[in-house]
């Protein structure tokens, strides 16, 4: 039975406007949830990775802050973008991701992750970094991808 997700797995796509020309998504509804509170982007730098997104009024929470849950969400797409190379291919699931908030952010300013791909197993990949936004720390984040053969069923 086809329920439409294998054409949810496809590669990267280059993003050719806006603030984010040249920087990198997955492609065209690859995670729907992540393209309804995104977009998020990354860009390669050599063996380093920067993510990204330009927050909106819908991603504060009623104290007028980034809402943590948009934080964490972005967190875990950073989880894959750190490990896009790593993967190579591969499909992956989120195993673990820890979070660790660290100050509030705003609508003032691009919020950008950075991070380290720590080890890679066989199956597993351990990941860690920050989100920050002006250079100021948001979020502290690690997590462990689980590489898989086949999409996840509902």
């Amino acid at each position: 039975m086809n329920d439409g997700l294998d054409e949810l797995h496809q590669g990267p796509v280059e993003l050719t406007e806006g603030p984010f020309a040249g920087w990198f998504t997955w492609s065209g509804g690859a995670d729907p949830y992540e393209t309804a509170i995104g977009p998020f982007c990354f860009k390669a730098d050599g063996h380093s990775v920067r993510s990204a997104f330009q927050p909106r009024r819908e991603h504060l929470n009623g104290g007028g802050t980034i809402h943590g849950g948009a934080l964490m969400s972005f967190a875990d797409f950073s989880l894959f973008s750190i490990a896009h190379n790593t993967l190579r291919d591969a499909r992956a699931v989120t195993l673990t991701c820890n979070c660790e908030f660290l100050s509030a952010g705003g609508l003032e300013g691009a919020v950008e992750s950075s991070g380290e791909v720590l080890r890679e197993t066989r199956s597993l990949i351990f990941v860690r970094g920050i989100v920050t936004q002006r250079a100021q720390p948001l979020l502290a984040f690690s997590g462990t991808l689980k590489k898989i053969t086949s999409a996840p069923r509902s």
